[in-house]
């Protein structure tokens, strides 16, 4: 496991999360009065500069760039849930459900088509380059958003290949169980009907190598003395340079980039595959002897965001992610329990709600119990609580 994975696997499902929130704010965007939509789109750039500048907090960035094992899908899913409801935007239990699915299978496929390990820095830069664009007329924000662009560079620019690689395939085991159907996939012909991925065997090959049909052999002397050539299966081609790796520049790589610029419906399925794992084991079941570690970087994280409340009679909105209430609502009811999440709040300056949402996140993440002579269970996290 590499622990430089986490800051790349946060801002890339960040990302994704953000294209999909404003496709679905576009598409809820568009009433009868002009002037009620005005309203709306105004009201569409605020959440989004709200998520944005939540998700790009620096105290929020510095503790995710610390190196650290990756922690649970559950307690990933929970800061996102946070994370969503950074603004006066509100997503239901099936919705935020459908959102996560849209968000982890998109980033999945990116990682799986990264011709080199080295090039989910690329995909992440893709990302970041569209949420500067969400956040253009906002300098404070993407002034944010360029420092963690900085701290990216300074960061993985000097991995060698073999950690790209080590950071590959710990994001591959993280989402090695996860097979969600997806419209767009399925229509496109990249999945198939058991939520896995079609992988092409034809397209340009990773910067800096060959394009295969050729075998040289060489002597003892490191001489080459023959070449045989044989047909490949697949019609590759050479890349024509390689993506640019700097602050501006062009990434040359298109993963990453906003699959949902174009409007068109995205419909999530669980396979078969999937309904079964998730009937035969719950996740966290057996108690995690790192939960207590676990929980003290959870309540770091969730410490720096700050839940965006209506002012005065302001009130907040609900975003569906499915094309209609009745959609959202038949969702709702056939999702399999062990995939329901809780969105947790924290409210670090009351004392008597303190201790009743730790008390939750204790029990949503099953921590297993202090060995003799160890603190008591969750007085850490409100020691780290009462100093944010």
């Amino acid at each position: 496991m590499s622990a430089r994975t986490l800051p790349l696997l946060f801002l890339n499902l960040g990302g994704e999360m953000l294209y999909i929130l404003d496709q679905r704010l576009r598409a809820q965007s568009i009433p009868g009065e002009k002037a009620r939509k005005g309203e709306w789109r105004a009201g569409a750039g605020h959440v989004m500069n709200d998520i944005i500048s939540t998700m790009f907090n620096k105290k929020f960035m510095e503790e995710l760039f610390k190196p650290q094992d990756l922690y649970s899908k559950k307690a990933l899913r929970t800061v996102y849930d946070r994370l969503a409801h950074a603004s006066i935007m509100r997503l239901n239990q099936a919705s935020m459900d459908k959102l996560y699915d849209l968000m982890t299978m998109a980033f999945k496929y990116q990682v799986l088509l990264c011709p080199r390990p080295r090039d989910i820095l690329l995909v992440t830069f893709n990302h970041l380059d569209a949420i500067k664009d969400f956040i253009s007329d906002s300098p404070a924000i993407l002034n944010q958003v360029d420092e963690t662009f900085r701290s990216l560079i300074e960061t993985y620019n000097c991995l060698s290949d073999g950690e790209f690689q080590l950071i590959r395939q710990t994001l591959l085991i993280f989402f090695q169980d996860m097979h969600i159907r997806v419209s767009i996939f399925l229509k496109d012909k990249v999945q198939n009907s058991n939520g896995r991925f079609v992988l092409p065997i034809s397209g340009p090959v990773p910067w800096g190598t060959e394009v295969p049909g050729l075998i040289r052999i060489f002597n003892h002397k490191g001489v080459e003395v023959k070449r045989a050539e044989f047909t490949t299966a697949g019609n590759y081609v050479t890349p024509q340079r390689e993506g640019s790796f700097e602050l501006y520049g062009d990434r040359v790589l298109k993963l990453g980039t906003n699959m949902y610029s174009v409007t068109r419906p995205v419909e999530t399925h669980m396979s078969g595959s999937s309904k079964n794992l998730a009937s035969q084991a719950k996740e966290n079941i057996a108690p995690n002897p790192l939960a207590k570690e676990e929980l003290n970087f959870l309540a770091r994280l969730l410490g720096g965001l700050d839940i965006q409340k209506p002012a005065g009679g302001e009130t907040g909105f609900r975003l569906n992610l499915f094309t209609t209430d009745e959609e959202e609502e038949h969702a709702a009811q056939t999702r399999p329990e062990e995939l329901s999440y809780k969105v947790i709040n924290i409210e670090a300056k009351q004392e008597p709600g303190r201790r009743a949402e730790l008390s939750r996140i204790l029990g949503e993440l099953e921590v297993a119990e202090p060995r003799p002579g160890s603190a008591e269970k969750g007085e850490d996290l409100l020691a780290l609580m009462d100093g944010l």
